[in-house]
């Protein structure tokens, strides 16, 4: 959903006067921004409370830095920009812990986070590919690659698009059978 709103009066004049051509705000839905922070914390949360942990800061930190640990990709990235991760530059995990020991909404949390860095909410899940029914020849080998790669494979012979595009289907009824499994 995109808003879009006309900017009127002495607004739209001063634009115009600025030699600035922006006369429409265009401005995305809220709902697909924070998509990694909003989604991962609030399974943290959930995590939390399913294993009656105590809600104190100190122990939200703990639990948060070993769930960090585990995690891989957008999550990762989004755990190194809290500072939770042994490499992060930089620390506020505080900005989690303190309000989520409140019990705080992690979508408020998120939209705090943002505040203080936006990179945060710039992370996106990858979109899932269903590998039954799309033409892997009409995916780049850039994308091949990244599929071989979530799997945990690598095609050391590939020279070829083919080669890879051949591997792949060998391999998708051993990963598309083990995602059945984990949805059960």
């Amino acid at each position: 959903m995109i808003r879009v709103e006309l900017l009127t009066g002495r607004t739209a004049m001063k634009w115009l006067g600025l030699g600035l051509f922006w006369a429409l705000s265009v401005r995305a839905a809220p709902q697909a921004e924070c998509e990694v922070c909003k989604e991962y914390l609030h399974r943290f949360y959930q995590t939390l409370l399913e294993r009656n942990i105590d809600f104190t800061p100190a122990d939200i930190e703990r639990e948060l830095i070993n769930t960090c640990r585990d995690s891989t990709g957008k999550e990762n990235r989004l755990c190194y920009y809290l500072g939770a991760t042994s490499d992060s530059a930089t620390k506020i995990v505080s900005e989690v812990t303190r309000p989520m020991s409140a019990h705080v909404p992690t979508y408020k949390i998120c939209d705090k986070l943002k505040k203080i860095d936006l990179q945060i909410c710039e992370l996106k899940y990858e979109k899932e590919l269903d590998l039954n029914s799309v033409d892997l020849a009409k995916i780049k080998v850039a994308d091949l690659k990244k599929i071989l790669d979530r799997w945990g494979e690598a095609c050391i012979a590939c020279i070829e698009k083919s080669d890879y595009v051949q591997l792949i289907k060998e391999l998708i009824p051993k990963y598309t059978a083990k995602s059945q499994k984990a949805d059960l």
